[in-house]
């Protein structure tokens, strides 16, 4: 079987149970899309163990620096002061700067990982008007529920590539998904 027909079978199957679990027995406590952007961020660093990796390290890197950038732009005040889009944006640009200044650390180093890891945290945040969970150590805090969300995704996508391989009749499967 070729590689694409056997990465639709995987990606559709595992993709079918990745729904159902964050649907059903998860409850709607994670984020299917953000394991999906994961799943792609997988592929698209490489995958194998070294696309695992560092997808799981800069998605969750992002997710950090969003929640530090979110919790300084709502707490410090200066949003009263400066207004709140002058200063959502000087906060949203050093934590884009923090990210790319990480990014000097070779495990993390996958940029876009991380951009999709902020770029969650702040979607779940905003969509769920969960600002004042940033700090509890809970699923309601939307930094842990992407961080988690992002780690299972990429582990779906390890696991897709792998099964993949087996399909195809392969060692190790690797494509553009």
């Amino acid at each position: 079987m070729s590689l694409n027909t056997a990465l639709a079978i995987s990606l559709g199957v595992l993709g079918a149970i990745a729904t159902w679990l964050f649907l059903g027995p998860l409850g709607g406590a994670l984020a299917i899309w953000a394991a999906f952007i994961a799943w792609g961020c997988f592929f698209h660093s490489g995958g194998k163990e070294g696309g695992l990796q560092s997808t799981i390290l800069g998605t969750a890197a992002g997710a950090v620096i969003a929640g530090i950038t979110l919790w300084f732009a709502l707490n410090s005040g200066l949003g009263d002061r400066l207004g709140v889009p002058v200063w959502a944006a000087i906060c949203v640009g050093i934590g884009v700067a923090a990210m790319v200044l990480l990014a000097n650390i070779s495990v993390f180093s996958n940029i876009p990982a991380q951009v999709y890891g902020f770029a969650a945290t702040v979607a779940l945040t905003l969509l769920t008007n969960s600002a004042d969970k940033l700090t509890e150590a809970s699923l309601a805090n939307p930094e842990i529920a992407i961080i988690l969300s992002m780690i299972i995704g990429a582990v779906f996508g390890y696991v897709s590539e792998k099964v993949a391989g087996l399909l195809a009749g392969e060692n190790r499967a690797h494509a553009k998904a």
